[in-house]
């Protein structure tokens, strides 16, 4: 019984691991806004993933690892809201969502 259940939280953790690995990539290759933004939310998923594993398999207590997803959905919540209006604005203003080409948010 144990090693299913060390099998199930392996294959949680390898799709994790892929995600996290997917977001890595994503971040470090765009250079669109959206895509950096979508590879942030892959990031924060793989996160929710791990902790969703991990309470499962290994705490007692079941609320806690719930509760730090719940969290990190909020969080990505509004991190989409601010980063679309931010991208909204940068589009209205310079007609590119290119990082490249955007220099206006330099100090």
């Amino acid at each position: 019984m144990t090693s299913t259940l060390s099998h199930h939280l392996e294959t949680y953790l390898i799709l994790s691991t892929a995600l996290f690995s997917m977001g890595i990539f994503g971040l470090l290759s765009r250079r669109n806004l959206i895509g950096v933004l979508i590879s942030l939310e892959l990031i924060l998923n793989s996160a929710s993933i791990n902790f969703l594993a991990f309470n499962r398999f290994s705490m007692t207590d079941k609320a806690a690892g719930q509760t730090f997803v719940l969290f990190i959905i909020a969080l990505a919540a509004a991190e989409v809201c601010v980063a679309l209006a931010l991208i909204l604005l940068l589009h209205r203003r310079s007609q590119t969502i290119d990082i490249d080409k955007v220099n206006e948010l330099k100090g």
